[in-house]
């Protein structure tokens, strides 16, 4: 019988260590290489009212409608307002017309107006004071009675008088406008413009457009229906940016990191990858969801993550269960839809 010797010994663990570690090699568990987050597919929407009372004429689109930002989907009726714009213009165009004529102030022909007015006082005045120098003297003769010298006396005092207000009319008329009244007439008409700009904004509110580029959820009103700003027309989709809304356990958070390439697959696809990044992960951990689907259904701490998804054709819908695969050595999304910042907070 051969003795085993401490050399063969030591052989026998090191050919039994190797092989080991190459069955390990082989057979270690693919979760070291790569793993897997599940979701559901997610993104933003939007309840769209008029920013106005009225009753609504026409709706433009129908429910699952592809629209584009911008674009009309509703009106309403506008009668009223547009008659409103018109009177409102009128009035912007009347006190425009004020302004314009306190700024240019008096024109010469009111100026030689003036000045006739004040020749002609005086001419009066002249007549009125030589009138009077005759009554005097016939009185003084006692050809003429008191009281006719002291009407002369009296239209003379008049003429004299209209003769001042002439005088100051015509300095008036040479002068122009105040600055206060040019003012005042400025004023009211910056009022008026101000007035007209928001009927403006009233009647282009009559008109609703999509502030997105998406699709129509929900048609929620109809023609003739009496429109508010809290009660909404429609319900968009906003198809741009799609995200799988997942979590990722505590002892996998140090493999995730922002800008990181994931692939996204859904059982409605098979077969089929989309390619995204991880664009949001959560600062705060919460325990499992209930509505988490995760190997492991033991509660425990985990962290929201979303996986933005390069979608062009528009495929994946709202809700969809969705499988984000993750690898240790994950290389990081250099393309420009990656680099759109991450959702700076947590959104219902």
């Amino acid at each position: 019988m051969s003795t085993i010797t401490p050399g063969r010994i030591a052989v026998l663990v090191v050919l039994a260590a190797g092989a080991a570690g190459a069955w390990w090699f082989v057979k270690r568990p693919a979760a070291e290489a790569e793993f897997r987050l599940y979701g559901n597919v997610d993104f933003r929407q939007v309840s769209l009212p008029f920013n106005g009372n009225d009753r609504i004429k026409e709706i433009l689109v129908e429910e699952g409608a592809s629209v584009r930002q911008g674009q009309v989907l509703a009106r309403l009726d506008s009668d009223r307002l547009k008659a409103q714009v018109d009177q409102a213009q009128a009035a912007v165009a009347a006190q425009r017309s004020v302004v314009e004529r306190l700024r240019n102030g008096s024109r010469a022909e009111e100026v030689a107006q003036a000045r006739a007015n004040l020749a002609s006082a005086k001419a009066e005045a002249t007549n009125a004071r030589g009138q009077y120098q005759r009554r005097r003297v016939l009185a003084d003769r006692a050809a003429g009675s008191q009281q006719d010298l002291d009407s002369a006396e009296a239209a003379a005092a008049v003429a004299d008088a209209k003769v001042e207000v002439s005088q100051r009319a015509l300095e008036l008329t040479i002068a122009g406008p105040r600055r206060e009244d040019i003012a005042q007439a400025e004023a009211q008409l910056n009022g008026n413009i101000a007035q007209l700009a928001l009927i403006q904004r009233q009647f282009a509110d009559t008109e609703l457009a999509s502030p997105i580029d998406g699709i129509v959820r929900s048609r929620l009103m109809e023609p003739g229906e009496m429109a508010s700003p809290t009660r909404p027309v429609f319900s968009l989709a906003q198809i741009r940016p799609k995200w799988v809304r997942t979590y990722v356990p505590e002892t996998r958070l140090g493999q995730v990191r922002s800008g990181m390439r994931v692939h996204v697959s859904s059982d409605s696809f098979p077969g089929q990858r989309f390619e995204g990044w991880i664009g949001f992960i959560s600062p705060v951990a919460e325990f499992t969801p209930k509505t988490v689907q995760t190997e492991d259904l033991r509660t425990s701490l985990v962290y929201e993550v979303r996986a933005f998804v390069e979608d062009p054709d528009d495929q994946l819908r709202l809700g969809m269960p969705a499988t984000v695969r993750l690898t240790a050595n994950g290389g990081t999304a250099s393309n420009e839809a990656a680099q759109r910042p991450a959702v700076p907070a947590r959104q219902p």
